[in-house]
C-alpha cells in the first residue's frame, strides 16, 4: 500500500514537472492516467480499512490519559468516515456506482481526512509537551544535585539581562524562547519515531488543504508532500521502531 501510495504521488510531482518544462501533450495524459489508475488501485486496497479504523478506535477509547483517548479515538474515528467515503468514490469510478457525485463525496472524504490529521498533530503536540516537560524537570534535579545553578543547558538567567534588572525584559523572553527551542530539538532528536510521526502528519495535511480550497498549493508541493510523506510510512514498515505507539 505504501509502495502504491509512493508512486502515485510520484507521479503527481513528475506531470507537475512535465507541465512546466513543457513535455508533449502525449506523455503527461499518460502520466496522469497511470495516477488515476494507481489512485483507483489504492481505493480498492482500502475496502476494508473503515473496520479497522472502528477497531482502533474501541480500543483506543480504553486509554487511561484523557487527551491522548479523546485524539486518537477521534482521529480513527474520522479515518473510518473517509475510508467509507473512499469506498463509494471507488464503487463509482469502477461503474458499479455510475451516477455517485464524485465531486462532493471527494471533497467529504477529504474533510475527514483533514480532521483525522488535525488530531494525529494535536496528539504528537500533547506528547511533546509532556517530554519537554520531563525533560526540564529531569535537568533541574541534575543542576540541584550537581549544585549548580542557572537553567538546563549551562545557560544562566543573571546578569545584564536579568529579571530584576531595568530593560532586561526582552533579553529575557528571547532566553526563554531560546530554551524552549533547544528543550524541543532534544526532545525530537531522542524520539525518532515521535519526530517521524509529525513529519509524516505534517507533510499530509497538505493535501486535504490543497484539495478543499483551504491553501492552494499546487500539484507540485501535493506530490512532493505525499511523496515524502509515503517514504516515511515505507520506512516505519521496514523499521518497526520507529512507529509511533
Amino acid at each position: 500500500m505504501g509502495k502504491l501510495r509512493a508512486a502515485q504521488y510520484a507521479c503527481s510531482l513528475l506531470g507537475h514537472a512535465l507541465q512546466r518544462h513543457g513535455a508533449s501533450p502525449e506523455l503527461q495524459k499518460q502520466i496522469r492516467q497511470l495516477e488515476g489508475h494507481l489512485s483507483l488501485g489504492r481505493k480498492l486496497l482500502r475496502l476494508g480499512n473503515s473496520a479497522d479504523a472502528l477497531e482502533s478506535a474501541k480500543r483506543a477509547v480504553h486509554l487511561s490519559d484523557v487527551v491522548l483517548r479523546f485524539c486518537i479515538t477521534v482521529s480513527h474515528l474520522n479515518r473510518a468516515l473517509y475510508f467509507a467515503c473512499d469506498n463509494v468514490l471507488w464503487a463509482g469510478k469502477s461503474g458499479l456506482a455510475p451516477h455517485v457525485d464524485q465531486e462532493k463525496w471527494a471533497q467529504r472524504s477529504f474533510r475527514y481526512y483533514l480532521f483525522s490529521l488535525i488530531m494525529n498533530l494535536s496528539r504528537d503536540a500533547y506528547e511533546i509537551r509532556l517530554l519537554m516537560e520531563q525533560e526540564s524537570s529531569a535537568g533541574s534535579r541534575r543542576m540541584k544535585g550537581s549544585g549548580g545553578g542557572g537553567v538546563p543547558g549551562g545557560i544562566e538567567l543573571g546578569g545584564p539581562g536579568g529579571p530584576g534588572t531595568p530593560g532586561g525584559g526582552l533579553p529575557q523572553l528571547a532566553l526563554k524562547l531560546r530554551l524552549r527551542v533547544l528543550l524541543l530539538a532534544r526532545v525530537l532528536r531522542g524520539h525518532p519515531p515521535l519526530l517521524l510521526d509529525v513529519v509524516r502528519n505534517a507533510c499530509d495535511l497538505f493535501i486535504p488543504l490543497d484539495k478543499l480550497g483551504l491553501w492552494r498549493c499546487g500539484p507540485g508541493v501535493v506530490g512532493l508532500c505525499g511523496l515524502v510523506s509515503s517514504i516515511l510510512s515505507i520506512l516505519t514498515l521496514i523499521c518497526p521502531w520507529l512507529r509511533l505507539k
